[in-house]
């Protein structure tokens, strides 16, 4: 994708005139609905010219960029319903899309527009093509561009739509989450609440406890039965003393690597890519196979288990529970460490690809992920990440200097009170959900707690699998969704009146 030159006159005539690709969204586990009825959508992929640099008009010639979004007017009571936008997040957004079927059933039973907008430097919004990952082209790449992004697609397809009239509500999972909280506090112009789902806008300001998130993933392991917590934490002390005796080709045939490991580093490579397939499975411990991600079976964390319990060699065991993740079509027939896992300024992991290297470099500016395992209150190695370690990575590898307290400042951190219509949902299965809102703040500023729930479960699609606990949750979020609408239609009358 090349630079674009267009002047912000142009963005405004031509900016639906960019490419359009019908794409089909067939969701064959949809079940029943939130009201009885099935829903599926068919999207649009369109790409929105939006300028490169919100903030500085001097900067980039005025350049802009293609910003891809998919659309659905399926279900739209034209100029009347409201419009849904979900702010994309670390990934391509057909991702999110086909993983984030409640936004379909709500909007087939609210008769809502539906828009899913993909975030710059991920997927196919690549401001400056594969070059966008250069040091003096990544600066553009912030959260305050991302909403920024947001409220300017927002409000221009609201009029080319003949929507101005129309209530938005936004909606996010994790980051995505975080940036509709953003969205709600610095654009209450254009949108009228929020849905944030596990959105961990406390612990990546830097609030909270570096420890908890590991804490919390073994917790989800340990509540299966407490020996498979045991059983991990014995595996990986195996390793550990075969790394301090330098056994490599006993670490290299236990673990089925491509190459034999060689040194201390490339056995703290190893460990990273162990308990990030232990990350993934406690976020994603959905109660039926998914495809988001990955590909997961249903209830990973217990198939894990019963992995890790199975018998006595716990190398073994440990090395099939991570091909849980790694290896789910069971082709590979051995695991290269490198090309699996990448190292990065988040120990939870950065994923893989062009997208990997965006989050990266969020990861050492403002998106603060501190955390730490210590082989105390976790069954994970104890591989630390302070910041004194965040700083050294992030200036050699972006040349950057992380803002620790930046979120806290510019996103009110736990100062919250004085936002409304924001609803923050959390699953206690989530390892995310304690860096999050669990008690509501006000009236306006609601937690809902999801019992069996894992990252974001309430945004997928209903299924006949779900616990209770996510149905009535799904059925909060819509009357107070539908609250919020009717709230701003009323309010949008009286204006008219004066």
């Amino acid at each position: 994708m090349t630079e674009k030159t267009l002047t912000f006159l142009t963005i405004i005539l031509f900016n639906f005139v960019s490419t359009e690709i019908v794409q089909a969204l067939s969701h064959s586990r949809f079940q029943t609905g939130i009201h009885g009825f099935r829903a599926q959508a068919s999207f649009k992929e369109k790409y929105f010219i939006q300028s490169l640099d919100h903030f500085n008009f001097n900067a980039m010639g005025n350049g802009t960029f293609l910003q891809r979004y998919l659309i659905t007017d399926e279900y739209w009571k034209a100029g009347y319903g409201p419009i849904f936008f979900y702010t994309g997040n670390e990934g391509d957004i057909w991702e999110f899309a086909l993983n984030t079927g409640f936004l379909i059933e709500l909007a087939a039973q609210q008769d809502a527009l539906l828009i899913f907008a993909e975030h710059r430097y991920y997927g196919k919004s690549l401001p400056f093509g594969n070059n966008s990952f250069n040091l003096d082209k990544i600066g553009l790449l912030t959260v305050e561009q991302a909403i920024a992004d947001y409220a300017v697609m927002i409000s221009m397809l609201k009029h080319e739509l003949a929507a101005t009239d129309c209530p938005v509500i936004v909606f996010g999972g994790s980051y995505g989450g975080m940036l509709s909280v953003y969205m709600r506090i610095k654009y209450p112009n254009l949108v009228t609440g929020a849905l944030a789902a596990s959105a961990p806008i406390l612990s990546v300001a830097g609030l909270g406890d570096p420890g908890q998130f590991f804490r919390d993933v073994t917790s989800d392991f340990e509540n299966i039965v407490p020996e498979c917590r045991d059983a991990v934490k014995g595996a990986f002390h195996q390793l550990k003393e075969l790394g301090e005796l330098q056994d490599y080709m006993k670490i290299q045939s236990a673990f089925t690597l491509c190459k034999r490991p060689s040194s201390a580093q490339d056995i703290q490579q190893l460990n990273g890519l162990l308990r990030n397939a232990f990350t993934l499975m406690a976020m994603l411990d959905y109660p039926y196979s998914t495809h988001f991600m990955g590909n997961m079976p249903a209830n990973p964390v217990k198939v894990a288990c019963d992995t890790m319990l199975r018998g006595a060699d716990l190398l073994a065991n440990l090395r099939d529970s991570a091909g849980i993740v790694y290896n789910s079509s069971g082709v590979l027939t051995c695991f290269d460490l490198n090309s699996l896992f990448v190292k990065c300024a988040d120990p939870t992991g950065c994923g893989l690809g062009f997208n990997s290297l965006a989050w990266d470099y969020q990861a050492c500016t403002e998106i603060n992920l501190c955390y730490e395992s210590n082989n105390i209150t976790d069954m994970f190695p104890a591989m630390t990440f302070s910041e004194t370690e965040r700083m050294e990575y992030c200036s050699k590898r972006w040349g950057v200097i992380p803002r620790p307290d930046w979120l806290k400042i510019q996103f009110w951190g736990n100062a919250l009170s004085t936002a409304s219509n924001i609803i923050f949902s959390n699953g206690d299965l989530d390892p995310w959900a304690n860096g999050g809102v669990r008690k509501s703040l006000s009236s306006a500023l609601i937690a809902i707690n999801i019992s069996g729930g894992a990252h974001h479960l309430d945004l997928r699609g209903s299924n006949d699998a779900d616990p209770a606990s996510v149905i009535k949750a799904r059925k909060t979020e819509a009357d107070l969704i539908t609250y919020w609408v009717q709230t701003a239609r009323t309010m949008r009358s009286k204006q008219h009146l004066l």
